[in-house]
């Protein structure tokens, strides 16, 4: 069978390695990941999916920022923290990092004031910022993709056959 013209795309064409992953997944699952971001990012296959759907638009640089913030949460050491929330800071948050994420400079202030001595918690004003910025730009634009309209298409046939 004929990939669509957006599976042939080279740039784009990593993201449908992802296809086999949808094959287990129902349409009411995939369906839901257009009830909410939410529920899109509690789908451990919808995550993967939109994670490489930003990441083909050159754009990932939130997901990965409110993954790692997920992830730094979790982090019971104070010694394992403390120098993750510096490596996250560096990445992420100070102006001019290698991935830097759309945030304020009060916001960025804080962080910065709030690593020196780290909780589970320093991250989670810019994590809310950027679940916002995905919420109202990326989240729409997946679901108006090539991508995701595929998937949709082709659960729908492969549940009527």
């Amino acid at each position: 069978c004929s990939l669509p013209q957006c599976i042939t795309n080279n740039r784009k064409y990593h993201l449908w390695k992802y296809l086999k992953l949808y094959t287990k997944l129902c349409n009411e699952e995939m369906s839901q990941w257009a009830q909410s971001l939410e529920r899109l990012l509690s789908s451990k296959c919808g995550m993967k999916i939109f994670q490489a759907f930003l990441k083909s638009e050159f754009s990932d640089e939130n997901i990965e920022f409110w993954v790692v913030c997920e992830d730094f949460k979790k982090i019971s050491s104070s010694f394992r923290m403390s120098s993750r929330a510096k490596k996250i800071f560096k990445r992420y948050i100070q102006a001019e990092a290698p991935r830097e994420i759309n945030i304020d400079q009060k916001t960025r202030e804080m962080i910065r004031q709030n690593i020196e001595a780290p909780s589970a918690v320093c991250f989670d004003d810019a994590q809310k910022i950027v679940y916002g910025l995905m919420e109202r730009d990326s989240y729409p634009r997946f679901l108006k993709s090539d991508l995701y309209r595929t998937l949709m298409d082709s659960t729908s046939q492969s549940v009527k056959m």
